[in-house]
This record gives structure tokens, sequence and C-alpha cells, in this order.
């Protein structure tokens, strides 16, 4: 029989420093299924305006909450 090895990840001093900043900022990650056309379109059109698309969606979200 084969034996299972257990591999355990160990977190480097950089990805530890980028997860309590993550916490301590409350920043989650989300995923949602999107068409992939629209997606490109979005980020293409991010990328002319010059403004990531995680700001652009977070700002187009409070919106929406502001208008609702």
């Amino acid at each position: 029989m084969y034996k299972r090895q257990v591999v355990k990840s160990v977190a480097n001093a950089q990805t530890k420093a980028s997860k309590k900043y993550q916490d301590k900022v409350g920043l989650v990650a989300k995923t949602y299924k999107l068409k992939k056309t629209l997606v490109d379109e979005f980020a293409e059109k991010c990328k002319e305006n010059g403004i990531a698309t995680s700001k652009q969606i977070s700002i187009m979200m409070q919106a929406y909450i502001d208008d609702n």
C-alpha cells in the first residue's frame, strides 16, 4: 500500500503580513459568476480610465447602496 504524505503549507512573512493587513482594513475575497465578455470589456474600460477594477466595483456597489 501507498503511504499518504501530509504536506504542510508554510506561509512566508509577506503572506502573513498581507493577511494581517487585509484583516485590519476589512478586505474580503468574493467570487461571482459573470459572462466573460462583460468582465473583459469592464477590465478594458477600467484600464483605459486608469482605475483598478476592484476600486470601480467598490464605487458602483456603494452608489447602489446609497441609492437604495
